[in-house]
């Protein structure tokens, strides 16, 4: 479980009062220079190469940090190649639910049962795919629940995992097929499941690239997935009267300036750059509580503040509260679309013009891809991580490392960085992407694994470890991790955790919920 920490409310406001500088590229009252980032002492290399490019082209989104953060091919957090660095567990940063009890994997394996059933219990098509699948430990307790009920396990066609961590796909391979080698394939890898030579296991960078068709019917797990993919930060603030229309890029290229601007609120996007060296502090302050990365509100808007926020009647709501804060991470937006078309296909959009290209000095047409139908929606989502049931979330950026809280802003590379996940966004995109979806949710972890019979699970186990040596032991251990799950304090997992999910729209059965959502077992 990832701690919380939450950046203070009035950081950006500081910052941006301190600062006397209106150029759009000025940060850290203009102390800042080439040569400071070459000889300042920094924590780690990516912490380095961030400094120097972010003074070669100003200071970068949120959302660009954080993907370098944590996906940067040779520093980040989960792509680093470092001989026995392990992310998760009592070793690592942070535990997750799978990793604390058995009883988590298993019950979402028989959700896949139930929703399988409930959809006429094909007997083949069926794709068991999940995004962010860590050590693999959630998936091994799916697969060894599933084998139980042969019909489904004979109908699997194959296993995707969405993985970009070579050391985290090696460590799934490990788990998932023993001894099977891995092989090479066009935009993946594949290997051969310890629990049936007959299924395959393929991993894949981005689940754009499981196969899209109508008879195959995708049943995806995506559990503290959505919490890593990047997220931009807004601010609304009202601009000065003598303020003008500056756009500023974060991509090296020049500001442009245009008329007044109108006085009314405008989003403006809270963007990363270096904080001042420590040595510039008075001797009072201490060196090592200092990130070395801070947020800043620029006196001019961006492309994404302009575009962004706009997307939704819920951010548009907030812009006439000055000060108010919205997170948007259009990654997860992107991402749960894909999601809800693998299972009800894609909306029909509005036909545009073909593209064209430019061929031998000739401009030709190049025809458009029809979207994706499925007459025939099938499979299911669903997607376990915390951030708030209703409301969008704000200031919820956070650093983890070695199970304790820490500035996002310090050690890049070696702190897991996260946010809040906008559940309410999520639904609102799966459903704008596939007529062919509907989501139920979302609900707190707790009481979900109670719906699906997590308690009579536990104390299975417990009779069966009671005649054991360390039965006393034995029997402690898995019902204070039941406990840990369900947990409803303040800081619960069993509270904060919330589940939701994705399940086809089928016309006569509206009124059908999904198991653990208030459903039946159907079939």
């Amino acid at each position: 479980m990832r701690p919380s920490f939450r950046l203070p409310v009035e950081v950006c406001r500081r910052i941006s009062n301190k600062c006397p500088c209106n150029a759009p590229r000025t940060f850290a009252c203009g102390r800042w220079s080439s040569s400071s980032a070459t000889a300042r002492q920094w924590s780690t290399p990516l912490a380095k190469s961030l400094a120097e490019a972010i003074t070669t082209t100003g200071p970068i989104s949120v959302a660009a940090y954080m993907r370098q953060c944590l996906t940067s091919p040779d520093s980040g957090y989960y792509t680093a190649h470092t001989e026995g660095r392990d992310q998760f567990g009592q070793k690592g940063d942070f535990v997750t639910s799978p990793e604390i009890s058995q009883v988590f994997g298993e019950l979402i394996g028989i959700w896949v049962l139930a929703e399988w059933m409930s959809q006429g219990k094909m007997s083949s098509g069926v794709q068991l795919v999940e995004v962010g699948p860590g050590r693999g430990t959630l998936m091994d307790d799916m697969l060894r629940t599933i084998r139980n009920f042969k019909p489904l396990a004979s109908s699997i066609d194959a296993i995707y995992l969405v993985e970009a961590s070579p050391s985290l796909r090696e460590a799934q391979r490990k788990l998932l097929c023993g001894d099977a080698p891995i092989q090479d394939i066009e935009y993946g890898y594949q290997s051969t499941c310890k629990y049936s030579e007959c299924t395959k296991i393929i991993w894949y960078d981005d689940i754009k690239f499981v196969p899209q068709a109508v008879d195959k019917s995708p049943f995806i797990i995506a559990h503290e997935f959505f919490d890593a993919l990047p997220i931009h930060v807004f601010q609304s603030v009202t601009p000065s009267p003598t303020e003008s229309s500056v756009i500023t890029s974060t991509t090296g290229t020049s500001p442009t300036r245009s008329s007044r601007l109108p006085q009314t609120n405008q989003w403006r996007e809270l963007l990363v750059a270096p904080t001042r060296a420590p040595d510039r502090f008075s001797s009072t302050s201490s060196k090592e509580s200092i990130p070395e990365f801070q947020l800043i509100l620029p006196k001019s808007s961006t492309p994404h503040s302009l575009y962004l926020p706009s997307l939704s009647p819920r951010y548009t709501a907030l812009l006439p509260t000055s000060n108010a804060v919205i997170e948007i991470s259009p990654s997860s937006l992107s991402t749960i679309s894909t999601i809800a078309t693998l299972i009800g296909g894609a909306n029909p959009t509005p036909k545009s013009p073909p593209k064209s290209r430019p061929t031998s000095g000739k401009t030709v047409s190049s025809p458009q891809p029809p979207p994706f139908q499925k007459p025939h929606p099938s499979g299911a989502a669903l997607i376990i991580d915390y951030g708030p049931a209703s409301t969008i979330p704000t200031h919820s950026l956070r650093g983890i490392r070695a199970h304790k809280p820490c500035s996002p802003f310090t050690s890049p590379g070696l702190v897991d960085i996260s946010a809040d996940v906008d559940f309410v966004g999520l639904a609102d995109a799966a459903i704008s992407a596939s007529p062919g979806v509907e989501v139920h949710g979302p609900v707190e972890q707790g009481t979900w694994l109670r719906a699906m019979g997590g308690a009579e699970r536990v104390d299975i186990l417990v009779k069966g470890v009671a005649a054991g040596k360390d039965g006393d032991g034995a029997k402690e251990r898995i019902e204070g991790a039941w406990r840990r799950l369900v947990d409803r304090g303040p800081q619960g997992m069993g509270r904060l955790y919330k589940v939701m999910a994705i399940v086809p729209h089928v016309e006569g059965r509206e009124g059908r919920r999904p198991v653990g959502f208030g459903g039946e077992v159907v079939g």
